[in-house]
């Protein structure tokens, strides 16, 4: 039997790229049975009808799943905040960041607008990228035009499949078109009367661009832990996880344990304060969290 990748699903409808073929397939009855449902980026093995269209038969393990936007096997995912309009907010990338770590997907993130900031905002803007950067994520800052960027970004892509997230209105759908000129996705400008962008895409779909596969998403509609416990935490903060390794008790939260060595790396610098408070406040978040039955 035939194999391929999902790359594109709408209306009911699921686009396998085998090779130069492009079939479009439904799926099985029995998935609907599971209450499975295939995803873009999804391997699969299909039955073709003809060279165009067919059936997906069978879908390989998934090493990630995301529900918002629907999507799987990602394998790095671009995070564009704008420095203004929207302004610069440090625990909404730090949520985001969190998201993307528990699904084991590698972050990059990439600050559009820098030309719009003065330059007590720039400096400012400069501490931060240094803050994410130590801890060990690619920072890209850049300006309206951010051709600079996707010179960068190129061989970041290869052999990888890419997810473009970060809130509306940021430049996602601009620094794609700058990637991959010609794609002409629509644009839109931030509404001056809710300060936000309004979401231009309406499928998922992956498109070639340097040799890998880019998905122009909705972006995240939910952010709430919600699949996250407290011990998932830990592991979704790069830098508390390595400083954890020296707490005295195994299993310590950061929080009101003794001896805890990620609170002496916090009154050290070490770790940043508000990295630590966005820690404090999602792991609140979980633990108030309504039990699902």
């Amino acid at each position: 039997m035939p194999t391929g990748k999902i790359v594109k699903a709408l209306s009911g409808f699921y686009y396998v790229a085998d090779g130069d073929k492009l079939v479009q397939c439904r799926g099985r009855g029995i998935f609907r049975k599971k209450k499975i449902t295939p995803l873009v980026g999804d391997e699969v093995v299909y039955q073709a009808e003809n060279d165009k269209e067919g059936y997906i038969l069978e879908i390989d393990t998934r090493k990630n799943e995301l529900v918002r936007p629907p999507i799987a096997n990602v394998d790095q995912a671009i995070l564009v905040f704008s420095a203004v309009q929207p302004k610069f907010n440090p625990t909404l990338l730090d949520r985001f960041l969190t998201l993307i770590e528990f699904h084991r997907i590698q972050p990059i993130i990439c600050i559009s607008k820098s030309d719009l900031l003065t330059d007590e905002e720039r400096d400012q803007m400069e501490k931060y990228a240094g803050d994410y950067r130590n801890i060990g994520y690619h920072v890209f800052i850049t300006s309206m035009q951010i051709d600079e960027s996707a010179e960068e970004l190129y061989p970041l892509l290869r052999d990888k499949i890419t997810v473009f997230a970060g809130q509306s209105g940021v430049g996602k759908s601009t620094l794609l078109n700058t990637l991959h000129p010609g794609l002409g996705l629509e644009t839109n400008e931030i509404s001056t009367h809710l300060g936000r962008g309004k979401h231009t895409t309406r499928h998922v779909e992956l498109i070639e661009i340097q040799g890998g596969l880019v998905a122009d998403t909705p972006g995240f509609s939910s952010l709430e832990f919600i699949d996250m416990e407290v011990e998932d935490m830990n592991y979704c903060f790069p830098e508390i996880h390595h400083y954890s390794q020296q707490c005295k008790f195994r299993g310590c939260t950061h929080m009101a344990e003794p001896k805890c060595a990620v609170k002496d790396a916090v009154a050290l610098d070490k770790i940043k304060q508000y990295r630590y408070d966005d820690y404090v406040s999602f792991v609140e978040e979980i633990k108030d969290r309504k039990p699902r039955y």
